[in-house]
């Protein structure tokens, strides 16, 4: 498992954001690190659809992704500003300039980086990503890969998560040494 950290994480920082692709693994180590650590666990795709009382591929049928991305903007920046809390990220919310500021300033953030082989393994059921409706699963995620890589490779952690969750956050527990 290979881990790359910044030189200068400010282990003070008490809100942990998980930012990667789809199908990375956010939220199932999100909600494990948060459990270990026992702090709070959020979803930003999930307080979305309970907050639009709708799902997101519903969302972006319905009003658009620009629409989505503005209250994907909304509902991360009140996140953010919750302590002892580990925050599994949209995979497209690290596009937003603003969420990646408040990132920088008030979070530590930690990247799951997975092969793309592999996520297009653990996607090509998925019914309910809306940019991968119709979509070549590859194709697509080398496409955002392009686009977003360069801020998910900004994280203050980087860790491959293609074993068991358990190793991942027994690995990133460790590194945080809380």
């Amino acid at each position: 498992m290979k881990i790359i950290l910044k030189e200068d994480i400010n282990y003070q920082k008490n809100t942990i954001v998980i930012i990667g692709h789809m199908g990375s693994g956010k939220s199932l180590v999100g909600k494990k690190l948060a459990e270990a650590l026992n702090w709070l666990h959020f979803d930003s795709d999930k307080i979305i659809e309970k907050n639009e009382k709708k799902e997101i591929i519903d969302i972006f049928k319905i009003k658009g992704e620009t629409y989505f991305r503005k209250i994907e903007e909304i509902e991360i920046k009140k996140l953010l500003d919750i302590e002892k809390a580990v925050i599994s990220l949209g995979g497209g919310s690290i596009t937003i300039e603003k969420i990646r500021n408040l990132i920088n300033k008030k979070c530590i953030s930690i990247f799951l980086k997975v092969d793309i082989d592999l996520l297009v393994k653990r996607l090509k059921n998925s019914k309910k990503r809306p940019l991968l409706i119709n979509a070549n699963i590859k194709n697509k995620i080398v496409s955002l890969n392009k686009d977003r890589l360069k801020y998910y490779n900004n994280a203050d952690i980087i860790i491959e998560n293609s074993s068991h969750h358990k190793e991942t956050v027994q690995k990133i527990l460790k590194i945080l040494n809380i």
